[in-house]
C-alpha cells in the first residue's frame, strides 16, 4: 500500500514526529515542544557535533530531527533531503512507525523529505504466497504540518508518486506475466483508473501500417507484437501541438539471433521495456493531477526471440517511413521498433518529441547508473528546459553531440542505414540512427540503459525498476513552460 500524504494546522502531541532543520542549526527553535530538558540537551548536543539524522526515543513515541544539508543549489539541497528520507525510512521501519508528522522549519524541505520517504518505501507486490516471506508495510501515512507543504503540492506529489510506482511495478514484472499484450491492456486499465484514452493497435493494423522494424523484431517470438497509442487531452490544455512520448517496449530481450550471454547480460532484459513504462507512469501522473498539458505516448511492444522465422544479421528490413535498414545485430533491436514509432508520430506534428530507451550498453558505460544520456534536435531553449528538470528531480541529463559525421557510423552498403554502427561511440550512433526517423518536429532521444534497472539498492531508488525519466519527464511538463 502506498503511504497516504496529508495535511494539517498543528502537530498533536505526543505523536511520531520529524523536525526539519536549516543547515547549520546549533539550536532548536522554540516552537519543538514535547523535549524534556534532558532530551533537549542531548539534540543540542548532537547539533554541535554536527549529526544531521537525530533520534530522540520517549518509549511511547519517536522524534527525528533532520538538518538539511549545505549545498551550492537548492535542487542539491532538495536531492540530499530525499537521501535523508530514504535513511529515515529506515529507523521508522525499524520503530515500526506507522504515523509520521513532519514540520519543517527550512521552508522547502518536507516535499523532498516525503519524496525520499515514499520512494524508499516502495515494494514490488511481486507472486509471493507464503505469509512469511512477505514483508508489508509498516509507515502509512505522513502527514505535513503548518506551512511546511500546502495540500495542493502533496496532492500532485502522490499522484507523480503513484506514476512512478506503476512505472516501477511494470519494470520489475517477468515476461512470464508481462508479454507485449499484457502490458499494452496494463498501460490500458492505467488510463481508464487515471483518465487518458487508449487505443491498442493488433498484428493486424501493424501490418497495415507496415511497421517493418516492429514486425522483424516480432518474428522469432510466439506471442504477436502491440503498439500502443495513450491520449491526455485536457479542455483547456496550454499546448496547441501535443507533446508525444515514444518509449521502447521490449518486453524481454534475448538478442534474437546475435543472443545475449547469461548471466551477465540476459538474465536482467525483463527490464528492457523500461522506456515503455515510463511513458506510461508520465501519462499516468499528468492524468492523476489534471495537469493542462496534451500529450500522446507511443509504446511498440515485442519480445526479441531466435525461435521460428527469427529476423537475421544481413536481412534488410523496410520500415514504417519508407526507408530501408540493413540488420548487422539483432540484437541492436530497441532502435528498429522505436523508428517505427518515431516515424509514426510525425502525424500528430508534434511540438516536442521523446523517445525514451534502454537502448545502449555504451550510455551505461558512459554515465553509469548516476544520470541518463541525451541528445536530439531540440532547441537550445528546450534541452536547457529539460536539463533544468533533470537538476530539479536529480534525473540529470548528460548531452551527446548528434554532428553530421557520425552519420558514416550507420551507413550501408545495400540499403538506406544500418542498425549497428561502430564500436565507438556506440550510444550517439544509436541516437543518429533514430534522428532518420523523427523528421519533421523537435525531438530528444533519451537514453535511460545505466539507471533503469539496478542490482543493488541505491537509496530512495532501490533496488530492481527505479521508474527512471517519470520525475524528469513529469517535472518538464508539468513545470517548465
Amino acid at each position: 500500500m502506498p503511504i497516504q500524504l496529508a495535511h494539517a494546522a498543528e502537530l498533536p502531541a505526543g505523536a511520531n514526529s520529524v523536525f526539519l532543520l536549516p543547515a547549520g542549526s546549533t539550536t532548536l527553535p522554540a516552537e519543538v515542544a514535547d523535549l524534556h530538558e534532558a532530551a533537549r540537551q542531548y539534540v543540542a548536543d548532537q547539533l554541535a557535533a554536527s549529526s544531521r539524522l537525530i533520534t530522540v526515543n520517549h518509549f511511547s513515541h519517536q522524534h527525528y530531527f533532520v538538518v538539511a544539508a549545505d549545498k551550492p543549489t537548492p535542487a542539491l539541497v532538495a536531492e540530499e533531503m530525499r537521501k535523508s528520507g530514504h535513511q529515515l525510512h529506515a529507523l521508522l521501519k525499524a520503530a515500526k512507525v506507522a504515523e509520521l508528522f513532519v514540520q519543517d522549519f527550512t521552508g522547502s524541505g518536507a516535499l523532498p523529505l516525503a519524496e525520499g520517504i515514499c520512494l524508499s518505501a516502495y515494494q514490488f507486490a511481486g507472486y509471493r504466497t507464503d505469509e512469511k516471506s512477505k514483508a508489508p508495510a509498516v509507515l502509512t501515512k505522513l502527514t505535513v504540518v503548518g506551512e511546511g507543504a500546502t495540500p495542493e503540492a502533496l496532492k500532485e506529489l502522490d499522484g507523480l508518486l503513484q506514476g512512478v510506482f506503476l512505472a516501477r511495478d511494470l519494470v520489475n514484472m517477468p515476461l512470464s506475466h508481462l508479454n507485449a499484450t499484457q502490458f499494452a491492456e496494463r498501460m490500458a486499465a492505467a488510463g481508464e483508473e487515471a483518465g487518458y484514452e487508449t487505443e491498442i493497435l493488433d498484428l493486424a493494423r501493424i501490418e497495415a501500417l507496415r511497421m517493418g522494424g516492429l514486425l522483424a523484431v516480432n518474428l522469432g517470438s510466439p506471442e504477436p507484437p502491440t503498439f500502443t497509442i495513450m491520449e491526455y487531452k485536457p479542455a483547456g490544455a496550454r499546448n496547441a501541438k501535443p507533446y508525444v512520448l515514444v518509449g521502447k517496449g521490449v518486453v524481454f530481450d534475448t538478442g534474437g539471433l546475435s543472443l545475449k550471454p547469461t548471466p551477465a547480460s540476459m538474465d536482467m532484459m525483463k527490464c528492457d521495456m523500461a522506456g515503455g513504462a515510463a511513458v506510461a507512469g508520465v501519462l499516468y501522473a499528468l492524468a492523476k493531477n489534471q495537469v493542462p498539458v496534451h500529450v500522446i505516448g507511443l509504446v511498440p511492444a515485442t519480445d526479441n526471440r531466435p525461435g521460428g522465422m527469427a529476423f537475421a544479421p544481413g536481412d534488410v528490413l523496410e520500415m514504417h517511413s519508407g526507408l530501408t535498414v540493413e540488420v548487422l545485430n539483432t540484437d541492436a533491436e530497441g532502435r528498429l521498433i522505436l523508428a517505427d514509432a518515431l516515424s509514426f508520430a510525425r502525424r500528430y506534428e508534434p511540438e516536442l518529441a521523446f523517445d525514451i530507451a534502454t537502448l545502449t550498453g555504451a550510455a551505461a558505460r558512459a554515465v553509469g547508473k548516476e544520470g541518463l544520456v541525451a541528445m536530439g534536435t531540440a532547441s537550445d531553449e528546450q534541452m536547457l528546459a529539460l536539463k533544468q528538470a533533470g537538476q530539479r528531480t536529480h534525473e540529470r541529463i548528460v548531452e551527446l553531440p548528434l554532428w553530421d559525421e557520425y552519420a558514416e557510423h550507420i551507413k550501408s552498403d545495400i540499403a538506406d542505414l544500418n542498425n549497428l554502427g561502430k564500436a565507438e561511440a556506440g550510444a550517439i550512433s544509436a541516437g543518429k540512427f533514430l534522428e532518420r526517423f523523427a523528421v519533421g518536429y523537435p525531438w530528444v532521444h533519451l537514453d535511460i540503459a545505466g539507471p533503469a534497472f539496478l542490482t543493488a539498492p541505491d537509496s530512495y531508488r532501490g533496488k530492481g525498476g527505479t521508474g527512471t525519466s517519470v520525475r524528469l519527464l513529469y517535472d518538464f511538463l508539468a513545470h517548465s513552460f
